[in-house]
């Protein structure tokens, strides 16, 4: 690990202002994924700005019946907490089926969204990468894709987003909320949140330099049945191979999201008027445009598959 310097900051602005006089600094919470880079010497800020010491760290009822999650609440407090738990099931069940008990005890709301999108290319530096370094080419395209992308892909990158919580907002119609450098605020529709690789995929989100995220707002609770099914290569501690969030009204109307298919968390709002008709249908407009590979063509069926599950699920339990 390269050496750096380090500081805690005990408010927002305080925060602002150390991104803002230091070349190359960057936020640090629980550091689940950043200190992994930094290890790697994949990330290496020269600064880092330690912002568990400025709140964020609550969950409180909205004026108009949502939730408002601190950026810093923990993945084990977000997924334990009651009114998650009755409201918002979806969500809870995506963060407790991420990571380890110790990685959540340290993983935050802010940082779960904020991961790197990344592939086994990405880690190895002696590979092409364009996330890593861009302009260099991209070493899956012609290597071992089988976890990588089908949709949403470019000629630049075919990398997974990795977040399952990610996946669960977005089904949520989450927002987004941040106070740049300057000290203005601005609310983001999780839809708007992350940003497909076209030919800069070294760029996750349109987030600003030096932005900060404060806070994610949930809507009033849909109802309906809430699901979330993983698919991965072993039963715990493993990225999707693919996931589905559900949200199925008792009609059979509802929102699905997709996770392990592209560089973001993958909704297609105009594929969910075919819930009523089947995953087949629905399906069929998730997957559109992809461009899948030899090696991962099955994530079309096994997404097929497990949203059927899914469907299936929400017609026989009982709320």
């Amino acid at each position: 690990m390269k050496s750096f310097t380090y500081e805690r900051v005990r408010t927002a602005a305080e925060a602002a202002d150390a991104i803002q006089r230091t070349p190359g600094a960057r936020f640090i919470a629980g550091g689940t994924n950043l200190l992994d880079l930094m290890k790697l010497q994949i990330e290496t800020p020269g600064h880092l700005v330690d912002i568990n010491g400025i709140g964020l760290d609550t969950i409180e009822a909205t004026a108009t019946g949502g939730l408002r999650v601190g950026a810093l609440v923990r993945n084990t407090a977000l997924a334990s907490d009651a009114r998650v738990r009755r409201d918002y099931a979806v969500l809870s069940r995506a963060l407790l089926a991420g990571a380890s008990g110790q990685l959540r005890n340290k993983a935050t709301t802010a940082g779960n969204l904020l991961q790197r999108t990344r592939c086994p290319y990405f880690y190895d530096t002696n590979q092409q990468c364009n996330k890593r370094q861009p302009g260099s080419g991209c070493a899956a395209l012609g290597g071992y894709n089988r976890p990588h992308a089908v949709v949403g892909v470019s000629d630049a990158c075919i990398a997974t987003h990795p977040s399952d919580m990610a996946v669960a907002m977005r089904a949520l119609d989450a927002t987004v909320e941040t106070v740049r450098a300057n000290g203005s605020t601005r609310s983001i529709p999780i839809a708007d949140f992350y940003r497909l690789p076209g030919n800069r995929p070294h760029i996750d989100t349109n987030l600003g330099q030096g932005e900060l995220i404060t806070a994610v707002t949930l809507p009033p609770p849909a109802g309906g049945m809430h699901a979330y099914h993983k698919v991965r290569d072993r039963a715990s501690y493993a990225f999707a191979v693919v996931s589905v969030a559900t949200i199925i009204q008792p009609d059979g109307r509802g929102r699905v999201a997709v996770g392990g298919v592209a560089h973001m968390p993958w909704r297609v709002e105009a594929a969910e008027a075919d819930l009523p008709r089947g995953a087949t249908a629905v399906a069929a407009r998730l997957f559109a445009d992809a461009r899948p590979t030899e090696q991962n063509a099955f994530k079309l069926p096994l997404v097929e598959r497990t949203l059927a599950t899914a469907l299936l699920d929400a017609r026989t339990r009982k709320p």
